[in-house]
């Protein structure tokens, strides 16, 4: 099954690292959206099978700095 996130990358990642991930993401079975390679935000928003998950989070901490689950914002 897969989810819909958000990966955020830390600020030194390249763009090549990113897009890196986000070929990765494709290539396992995922669906990327929307790509951010440079400026103040670097990642990606994409639907990311449970089993890849998995090895994207093993990374948070190293060059992830975090992922969080994708949704609609609301204010009151």
């Amino acid at each position: 099954m897969a989810g819909k996130y958000i990966v955020v990358f830390k600020k030194t990642a390249t763009p090549d690292l990113v897009n890196k991930y986000a070929d990765e993401v494709d290539a396992n079975g995922g669906l990327v959206k929307d790509r951010w390679a440079s400026g103040a935000m670097k990642g990606f928003s994409a639907e990311i099978p449970d089993s890849f998950l998995t090895q994207l989070q093993s990374l948070q901490g190293d060059i992830i700095d975090y992922i969080e689950p994708d949704g609609t914002v609301t204010i009151q």
